[in-house]
C-alpha cells in the first residue's frame, strides 16, 4: 500500500465557494478513479497557527495506481480548473503503508 498526502495553502480572498468548489471535486475522485481504496480530505482543525489550510490523503494498492491517479484527466481537470487558481502553497509526501 502506498499513501499520498498532499497540504494546501490557499491564496488571500479565496472565497468558500472556491473552497467548496474544491472539495466537491475531489469527492467525486473516488467514483471516477478506481484506481484508489481510501480518500479523504479535509480543512484543519485551526488548533495550531501557522498550519497548512487543507489536506487530502489518498491510498494506494502501489505506485502504479498512485500514477494513474495523478495522471487521470478527472484529477488534471480539477487540479487545472479548481486547485491551482487559488493554490498558495502546497506540500506533499508518499510512502509505503
Amino acid at each position: 500500500m502506498l499513501r499520498h498526502v498532499v497540504l494546501m495553502r490557499w491564496k488571500e480572498g479565496t472565497s468558500d465557494a472556491q473552497k467548496q468548489a474544491v472539495r466537491e471535486g475531489l469527492a467525486a475522485l473516488p467514483a471516477a478513479i478506481p484506481e484508489i481504496r481510501r480518500y479523504q480530505f479535509g480543512d484543519d482543525a485551526a488548533i495550531v497557527e501557522g498550519n497548512f489550510e487543507f489536506a487530502v490523503v489518498a491510498d494506494f494498492d502501489n505506485a502504479s495506481d498512485f500514477r494513474t491517479y495523478a495522471a487521470h484527466d478527472a484529477h488534471q481537470k480539477l487540479i487545472a480548473e479548481c486547485i491551482r487558481p487559488i493554490l498558495r502553497d502546497r506540500a506533499a509526501v508518499q510512502y509505503a503503508l
